[in-house]
């Protein structure tokens, strides 16, 4: 499933480039929230793509990739922007 990776973007390459070889998109189908700067609480977004490897998940949300944690209940919660680029945000891990 490569749908909607950044063009010329494949799993296998999102695996190879973060050493995750379990690395997998997830479903749009959940909450994703992201940390309100100088706030203590969350605002939703609505992500075009999530991928999740090791821990972390990546996610997409206008043009920008954010950092964030799966919970137990599917639900994924981002602590900050990695920039727009793919390649430099998977490096962040």
């Amino acid at each position: 499933m490569n749908t909607g990776l950044p063009a010329g973007w494949t799993i296998e390459r999102v695996r190879a480039l973060s050493g995750d070889p379990r690395a997998v998109p997830l479903s749009l189908d959940r909450l994703v929230v992201v940390e309100a700067a100088g706030q203590s609480g969350y605002e939703p977004i609505r992500p075009d793509v999530i991928l999740a490897f090791h821990e972390l998940c990546l996610v997409r949300d206008d043009g920008e990739w954010f950092m964030g944690q799966l919970d137990d209940d599917g639900s994924v919660i981002c602590w900050a922007s990695y920039g727009s680029d793919l390649v430099e945000a998977i490096r962040s891990l």
